[in-house]
């Protein structure tokens, strides 16, 4: 099958969109540089090379100035290319910090009350999805930063306490900080402009030492014989950068700064007492700036990192400008035409968001919108491991005659990473989650469909998924289980693209292929009674349950969960729709999308069989989902905690036009043998193809829930005393705030009882929490199942919006009240307050501060406020699909083309372009 693309794209003669246009047809690397370095390259998997996998202690923030990293580089507001040989990012010094600044600073998860958590103030404030401009802004404290206080109040505190803060440290009392933007423009896809401005925020002139850092990543210490590149000074502002591979650089520096010289290797003294190959080393710096000591840099000028050390006097109020430019050419008057590439470029950008943000917007919805899919785009991390390598290093490979059986990840010794790859966090979590990715698609799409595509080919090529068909969940076990939503991203990708023009049917088929491998080890692996209902374990639900659900359970038996069973049947309509789209130009697979809606029927029925029965997972009592735990002795019991776990069949449900399966024959026999075969199951399920049972302009319904069950879960999901907030869907029911779920086990209790803001156990590390706040992505997934519901159901079909309040909505009117509440995280109240920064002043009040927007990783289940992770743009980032969504999108819309609606939508959005 061959992909139809037009040319130049649906963007028209817009400057972005034709590089993008240029860099997927013409093959003009416009992203091969970008801000691919990590935030934090210490304490990951990747760098432990322990003997109890510790690897928070084994590689520490103190160790990390001094220690070449094996497998990748971090830095701030740090750049590099896509295979991040070369890296460059800002170091700075105040005078009186301890360390020179060249990393973020955060706890590790036994420093903090609720894990690990960085503790600096940092934002992604703008980027093209090319990296033609880029904009980044660090808040710096003028005074000695607290790193003791930091570590030594936050290890006091219990989890039933609040974090401990930067700003609670009193570091920014009287704004004695400086505000640093860091800036890039490319003037082609290869010569890129730095701009760094100092804003002294304070009352009084300040002193601050800025080093723009330039360095190897080490690829050449490890044994392997890899060449040592080099950089050298050749001018007195200039320095050289030849890589055998990347080829070469030249970084120019504007004004009077010192070169500053070394090598990107391990201070093997100060580590491990031991005696240093050579006398410059990675923290030489450091030395050089803090320390005074002149011979710690090479004075032939020479090495693999080099800086220029700039010495500004900022006055109280003022700002100061450092310009640097680096390409592979030096360029004659490279500071002449800085200034205007760089309007140029903002231009650009601007041009760009105009044309893709809807003007229905208000101004700061744009700015939450904007800044939502910067952080998305500056999230892109270069990602390296070879797992062959590692395990062997470790003594653990499987296939070498390994002593060592204990080691993380061994099962997947296949494994080959080396791309850039969007992070949940590029702190927190500086490695892939898969579920987690395909979430991040759904808003990369908003501006590069080429890269939000590949990313998820790329958890399915033969170097990431599993032989078995598992993909890959996170470094920390890439075999955890993670929810199956690749096939619900790339169906959406399609259809938008497809109403755009661009019917990608290679991307299609690409991916179901790989996700049918997928689809065929949960069936095996995850159902192993063959019974149609899942396990999974914790699902990335961390704490929901009562129990560890990735852990032998402590009564024995086995636990039946509704979500993994309910991923498993939207997994299943995802994957008949994409079945029956490849089915409109290949008969074969009729086939296969009976299968898959066969599939559909049995776990559905499996849910609520005929009858009352106990061990299923409906109860018709409560009229909720819960989790079944299985007895030894074959005794069954419903768990029953009214959580997301029990939300979660809601989105399972796909309509379909009158007519669909009825064009394909064999399919309609396959359909009918099945009928005839189980009248009882067909009897208890209203699937597509019933005649019986029509909707809206006759259309079709396959859901988990039919009309009593959806009014039920409703009655629930509405109530503000139970799950609806005034920010979105509560992970758990406020209902068990007086009313704890407990469950007595010899004497032992466990127990859930809704905490709307940290978790106070220590379950999956402690540092998130699933029993009350509010999560991104799930509400997501409710509102596209309310959206796919609803023009089945059509105006008639009212549901009470809240529960109790006498107001009834259609079904997308609740879907739209549920964005509403969710976008108000981050808006400006009445007050001009923004729920996401709860009760912080500076955030609030403040104009250097107010306007610049974090996306947390949850958010309080009462209040709004930002919880956990405060970079994770990545699926928090679905806000902005969400604002673009509800601003184009009406009903008529949906119920007049439910599969195309928001990809008309999209269509709507570039009218009057060159579709």
């Amino acid at each position: 099958m061959v992909s139809t693309r037009k040319s130049p794209g649906s963007y028209g003669e817009v400057t972005e969109q034709k590089r993008l246009n240029d860099a997927r047809e013409e093959g003009i690397p416009w992203k091969k540089w970008g801000p691919y370095l990590s935030e934090r390259q210490w304490g990951t998997v990747r760098e432990d090379y322990s003997k109890d996998g510790n690897a928070w202690d084994y590689f520490t923030h103190d160790q990390s100035r001094s220690r070449a990293y094996r497998w990748g580089e971090d830095g701030i507001a740090g750049i590099s290319d896509d295979k991040q040989q070369l890296c460059f990012a800002l170091a700075l010094w105040n005078g009186r910090d301890p360390i020179l600044k060249e990393r973020m600073f955060g706890l590790t998860n036994s420093e903090a009350n609720h894990g690990e958590d960085v503790k600096e103030y940092y934002f992604y404030l703008d980027s093209t999805p090319t990296h033609s401009y880029m904009k980044y802004l660090y808040k710096y404290p003028q005074a000695e930063y607290p790193y003791r206080d930091l570590v030594e109040t936050n290890r006091r505190r219990s989890r039933e306490e609040m974090e401990y803060e930067l700003l609670d440290t009193g570091i920014f009392d009287e704004d004695r900080y400086f505000d640093i933007f860091v800036e890039y423009a490319k003037a082609d896809p290869e010569d890129m402009l730095v701009r760094i401005s100092i804003h002294n925020r304070g009352p009084e002139t300040a002193q601050l030492h800025v080093l723009p850092t330039l360095w190897f990543r080490n690829t050449w210490s490890w044994g392997d014989g890899k060449p040592k590149p080099v950089l050298s000074q050749i001018d007195e502002n200039k320095i050289h950068a030849s890589h055998p591979k990347l080829g070469d650089y030249t970084l120019q520096c504007e004004g009077a700064a010192e070169l500053l010289f070394t090598e990107n290797e391990s201070n093997a003294s100060r580590l491990w007492g031991q005696p240093n190959p050579s006398p410059y080393v990675k923290d030489a710096f450091h030395q050089y700036v803090i320390s005074g000591a002149r011979d710690a840099v090479n004075p032939s000028k020479s090495g693999t990192k080099a800086a220029a050390h700039y010495v500004l006097e900022v006055p109280a109020g003022g700002s100061k400008d450092v310009r640097l430019r680096l390409s592979p050419k030096p360029t004659t008057g490279a500071f002449g035409t800085f200034d205007r590439i760089f309007n140029s470029r903002l231009a650009d950008a601007n041009e760009f968001y105009v044309r893709i943000i809807p003007k229905q917007l208000s101004e700061d919805e744009r700015r939450v919108y904007r800044q939502a899919v910067a952080g998305m785009l500056w999230s892109k991390q270069h990602y390296y491991f070879d797992l062959d390598r590692w395990l062997t290093e470790h003594d653990a490979h499987p296939l070498l005659g390994s002593n060592k059986g204990n080691c993380r990840n061994a099962d997947w010794f296949h494994m080959l990473n080396d791309d850039v790859i969007s992070m949940p966090d590029k702190w927190e979590y500086p490695w892939y989650a898969a579920w987690d990715l395909a979430f991040h698609t759904i808003s990369l799409s908003l501006v590069d469909f080429d890269f939000a595509k590949d990313q998820l080919l790329l958890m399915l090529r033969n170097l990431y998924a599993h032989p078995n068909g598992q993909i890959p969940a996170y470094e920390w076990n890439f075999g955890d289980v993670n929810p199956p939503v690749h096939a619900w991203a790339t169906l959406f990708l399609y259809r938008i693209e497809t109403e755009l023009g661009r019917s990608d049917l290679r991307f299609l088929e690409r991916s179901f292929h790989g996700l049918m491998l997928n689809f065929n080890w949960w069936v095996n692996r995850k159902d192993p009674e063959g019974r149609n209902v899942f396990a999974g374990g914790f699902l990335g639900l961390d704490n929901i349950g009562v129990f560890d659900r990735s852990a032998p359970l402590p009564t024995g038996g086995h636990l039946d969960q509704a979500d993994g069973t309910a991923w498993m049947a939207f997994y299943c309509l995802c994957m008949l729709e994409i079945a029956l789209i490849l089915t409109e130009y290949d008969i074969m697979y009729q086939e296969i999308a009976a299968r898959f809606l066969e599939h559909f029927v049995w776990i559905t029925y499996a849910m609520d069989r005929i009858g009352v029965s106990h061990d299923e997972m409906w109860d018709s009592e409560d009229g909720f989902f819960y989790d079944l735990l299985h007895f030894p002795n074959g005794d069954a019991t419903r768990l029953k905690i009214r959580s997301m776990v029990g939300l979660l069949p809601l989105c399972a449900a796909t309509v379909f036009e009158p007519g669909t399966l009825s064009k394909y024959p064999h399919l309609m026999e396959l359909i009918a043998i099945f009928r005839e075969r189980h009248p009882e199951v067909a009897k208890k399920i209203a699937t597509a193809d019933d005649p019986n049972i029509g909707g809206y302009l006759g259309r079709r319904l396959a859901s988990v829930c039919n009309k009593q069950k959806l009014q039920r879960i409703l009655a629930y999901l509405l109530d503000e005393k139970e799950f609806l907030s005034p920010y979105g869907i509560r992970s758990l029911s406020k209902y068990h705030l007086d009313h704890p779920f407990v469950f007595d086990l010899g004497g032992q209790e466990y127990k859930v009882q809704y905490l709307p803001a940290e978790s106070n156990t220590g379950m999956f590390g402690g540092n998130s929490n699933w029993r009350g706040p509010i999560w991104m992505p799930v509400n997501g997934l409710i509102i596209r199942g309310l959206l796919q519901m609803y023009p089945f159901y059509g105006d008639d079909f009212k549901v009470e919006c809240p529960t109790g309040s006498g107001n009834y909505l259609t079904l997308y009117e609740v879907a739209k009240e549920i964005n509403r509440r969710l976008s108000s995280i981050f808006l400006r109240d009445a007050n001009g307050q923004r729920p996401v920064y709860g009760g912080t002043k500076k955030f609030q009040d403040d104009p250097h501060w107010r306007d610049y927007i974090l996306f947390y990783e949850y958010f309080h289940g009462d209040n709004g406020a930002g919880l956990g992770a405060s970079h994770q743009t990545g699926w928090t980032g679905l806000i902005a699909r969400g604002l673009d969504l509800f601003a184009r999108l009406s009903a008529e819309m949906v119920l007049s083309a439910p599969k195309t609606a928001v990809a008309a939508m999209t269509r709507e959005q570039v009218a009057g372009q060159d579709v």
